[in-house]
């Protein structure tokens, strides 16, 4: 039990080094954890299963450690050419993965959680039901928290737009029974208290310079200057 607590504690300090170099995405990862582990019971999957798909989502960017700062941290629209290096990032992180002893139990989200139902996806232009489980359900979380999460250059979209942007999209970016479930839950306020937080103890705050929402370090003590990581400006 002791070792198994140890892996799974490497498995999280691989994935907080990907949001420690993400300026933009304060949260991003545990609030998609929530949101998975809110679909997976809601679809009353056994324990163990949403269990996995909460550990998948927290997981799913593991492979951003790979994508150079200057892409990861742009402050606006990817050229063509930059969002071919972001789409990398599924493979890296699955290489990343594959000789730890609990890599099966995340691979799908980490390696499938950009396919789309309609084959257009990536990497490997899965369709439908090929596309795991576990994959399509973080694939909708996923997108949820990009819509409704603040960027420099754009504000967090309200939830019912956020909502009508997946319904819209059912049987193409996203499955369409899972989506359905997700947006009724959406629906009945059960997202709320995950929207806009971080993981426990965390607090978020808006940088004044430039915008967006970030995580305050764990450390950080009352008082202390803290310093946006996309302008190095001083947030409080």
């Amino acid at each position: 039990m002791q070792a198994s607590r140890e892996l799974l504690k490497t498995l999280y300090t691989m994935a907080m080094l990907v949001e420690a170099r993400d300026a933009y995405t304060g949260g991003h990862l545990w609030r998609v954890s929530r949101y998975s582990h809110l679909l997976a019971a809601d679809l009353q999957l056994p324990q163990a299963e949403v269990e996995r798909v909460a550990l998948g989502g927290f997981l799913h960017d593991l492979g951003k450690v790979g994508v150079p700062d200057a892409v990861l941290n742009k402050p606006g629209k990817l050229s063509d050419e930059e969002y071919e290096v972001i789409k990398t990032h599924p493979r890296v992180g699955a290489d990343l993965l594959k000789d730890h002893p609990l890599a099966e139990l995340v691979m799908d989200a980490v390696l499938r959680h950009h396919e789309t139902p309609d084959g257009n996806g990536y990497p490997d232009r899965l369709a439908g039901k090929a596309i795991p489980l576990a994959a399509r359900i973080v694939g909708i979380a996923d997108a949820f928290d990009a819509m409704t999460s603040t960027r420099p250059y754009r504000q967090g979209m309200p939830v019912p737009q956020a909502l009508a942007i997946l319904r819209d999209n059912l049987g193409r970016q996203f499955d369409a029974e899972l989506g359905e479930r997700f947006i009724l839950l959406g629906e009945a306020g059960r997202l709320d208290h995950v929207l806009g937080h971080s993981e426990p103890g965390v607090p978020m705050q808006r940088c004044a310079a430039c915008g967006p929402i970030i995580a305050v370090p764990a450390a950080a003590a009352d008082g202390d200057e803290l310093f946006c990581p996309a302008c190095a400006g001083a947030t409080g």
